[in-house]
């Protein structure tokens, strides 16, 4: 009976372990384990989660009420941390939750996002294969902005080489994402199910693919009754994306068929 006593005391800890610690982001321990996370000490982060065994599903808050866990912070703009996919799987290890999502106050653009979503925004791609590897759910929702998976962060941000590793490991793409990334066959595919797209959806989709400088899709949208004069998100037109995107090829497909920039329309 003393050895289902202790059993039970051992599963009550790692029970407790699970149960994430708050620490404002002033705190030794939290400013301790963020600057061995920026600088890639992997030894300086080892002892400091052998000192304190919470550490690891520990939630950071900071002066606006934001929190969000050391995954996060591997994973938080810029990224691409020294040691970084490394740092992932020790917090894992230790106890992390590899799914956690920021909360935050509500805001004008609020969001829940995973660490998985942050390393999607900062194009992270090595820390992205660590949080897949360690079990990090692809469609995870909690986008800013959408909502949606990190597939919405990596595109929204233009962060090409993270969206592309996403769909090497299987995400799936809205009608935006796909225009954007130039994936016609994908795109085409929305016709193929009922209902098909409306013209908001489509016109959004052709926005997103002169960002990216994709013609085919834009093309295959603008026969579908897309709006190529539409003053989209940042009050740009699909012109003003494609050129702040240096995409002369696009600029002077859109051009030739009459598109505008956002000052001309006025």
């Amino acid at each position: 009976m003393a050895g289902v006593g202790r059993a039970t005391s051992d599963a009550r800890c790692k029970v407790c372990r699970k149960l994430m610690l708050s620490i404002p982001e002033h705190d030794g321990r939290a400013i301790g384990a963020t600057t061995a996370i920026q600088r890639g000490d992997v030894d300086a982060l080892q002892r400091l989660l052998c000192e304190d065994p919470n550490l690891a599903a520990a939630r950071v808050v900071d002066g606006r009420g934001v929190s969000r866990t050391l995954l996060h912070i591997v994973a938080d703009w810029p990224g691409h941390f020294p040691n970084g996919p490394r740092t992932v799987s020790m917090l894992v290890a230790a106890g992390a939750d590899i799914n956690a999502h920021v909360q935050q106050p509500a805001g004008p653009h609020p969001s829940n996002e995973t660490a998985w979503h942050w390393a999607a925004s900062s194009d992270d791609v090595a820390v992205i294969d660590a949080l897949l590897d360690g079990g990090a759910g692809i469609e995870a929702p909690g986008a800013v902005f959408t909502g949606g998976t990190p597939m919405s962060d990596a595109v929204v941000f233009a962060q090409w080489r993270a969206a592309r590793r996403l769909l090497e490991r299987g995400a799936t793409t809205t009608i935006w994402q796909a225009a954007a990334l130039g994936l016609a066959d994908r795109v085409r595919a929305f016709w193929a199910v009922e209902p098909t797209p409306t013209v908001e959806a489509i016109t959004n989709a052709i926005w997103h693919a002169c960002r990216g400088g994709q013609e085919p899709p834009a093309e295959y949208l603008l026969e579908r009754g897309a709006d190529m004069n539409w003053l989209g998100h940042d009050g740009k037109t699909p012109c003003d994306v494609a050129q702040d995107a240096n995409a002369a090829h696009m600029v002077r497909w859109l051009r030739e068929r009459g598109a505008k920039r956002a000052a001309e329309l006025k």
